[in-house]
């Protein structure tokens, strides 16, 4: 695999957990929590990255990160409606995601910073 398709497949990953689901409906007056680890499932589209990706994040206090052990640098937060946004980055290689999670799984879109790869992403939360 070469660099920008490593680089692009951890973008993919979290651009892919940066999508568009249905929350599920907190209890009145109960405020959602994303924190916990997920699992998120890329999904290339369009472009030459790698078809799919499958990788680690973790949720902490609504800030996303990346738990697996290669040296990406993810940034990004959850909003209390589970809105989603998330930058990966390795070198001069970004991705972008942008989606919604619930409080069980997730949906959104991602692309590569120069528009070389974009596609889908889902997540499901695993603890």
């Amino acid at each position: 695999m070469t660099r920008f398709a490593t680089v692009a497949s951890a973008l993919t990953t979290l651009a892919i957990l940066a999508a568009s689901a249905v929350p599920a409906a907190p209890a009145p007056g109960a405020k959602p929590n994303f924190d916990g680890a997920w699992s998120v499932l890329i999904v290339t589209e369009k472009g030459t990255c790698d078809r799919a990706y499958r990788y680690p994040i973790k949720i902490a206090n609504g800030t996303v990160d990346y738990a697996g052990d290669a040296s990406f640098t993810v940034t990004g937060s959850v909003q209390p409606t589970g809105a989603v946004t998330v930058t990966v980055a390795r070198g001069n290689q970004s991705a972008r995601g942008s989606g919604r999670l619930s409080l069980s799984d997730g949906t959104g879109r991602w692309a590569s910073a120069g528009g070389e790869c974009s596609g889908t992403w889902t997540a499901e939360k695993r603890s």
